[in-house]
């Protein structure tokens, strides 16, 4: 991925392409993606789901952000378990690129309205939300676990270590304190993570994953 694009994309035209290049997308997976952009542009004058002054820039910090943490998993398979969805981001752009069973978990209920909306609008039906805490949804084995904007990194992993295996793949977008927010975790969860660039954001760090933390394993630094 790095050799692809070592660039950061700087606006629609390179995240489409970029898009293109590493994801080859069908005329109808492009077709999905356009139209939730725009449902999400709608939408969003009836709740606040992104910054109005991120709208111009939608397919840069936000499709395309989105879409990053599935390139860091381009041969995954199995449940994805988006936490914190909100407005389906990563979540929906992801199952519209891929066809990864995919849980959307979110616990306002307007916000879960939309998310039905559009997977029965651009027929993801591998699509499911959950609405609900995420103290509350059934523990399930996720093959992968992203998370956008959810929760500090400690309370995260709080949270979501029993729908982990020792199989799982993180994909944590943490924004510029993600180096920090990694370094107060006990030692033996530092290992598990690397430090990836993000490609829309020069300051931005997706923390990448792999494998499942018991409770005893949390309390040791």
């Amino acid at each position: 991925m790095r050799n692809e694009t070592p660039s950061l994309l700087v606006d629609g035209e390179q995240a489409r392409a970029w898009l293109d290049a590493v994801f080859s997308p069908s005329a109808r997976q492009w077709e999905r993606l356009e139209r939730f952009a725009t449902m999400l542009v709608a939408e969003n004058d009836r709740q606040n789901l992104i910054a109005a002054s991120t709208i111009p820039s939608l397919w840069v910090r936000h499709i395309a952000d989105s879409a990053q943490l599935l390139a860091f998993d381009r041969e995954g398979e199995g449940q994805w378990i988006d936490l914190g969805s909100g407005p389906g981001l990563p979540g929906l752009v992801v199952a519209i690129l891929s066809e990864r069973p995919m849980l959307l978990v979110e616990s306002r209920k307007r916000r879960c309205a939309f998310l039905r909306d559009v997977a029965e609008a651009l027929d993801l039906a591998h699509v499911e939300v959950a609405e609900a805490r995420l103290e509350a949804v059934a523990t399930r084995p996720a093959a992968t676990i992203s998370a956008r904007a959810f929760a500090p990194l400690d309370r995260l992993i709080a949270l979501s270590t029993r729908f982990s295996t020792a199989n799982t793949r993180w994909l944590l977008p943490k924004g510029r304190n993600a180096v920090k927010e990694l370094a107060l975790l006990p030692s033996a969860w530092q290992r598990m993570f690397h430090v990836e660039q993000s490609l829309t954001d020069a300051d931005s760090r997706i923390l990448v994953g792999a494998g499942a933390i018991g409770a005893r394993q949390r309390g040791k630094r």
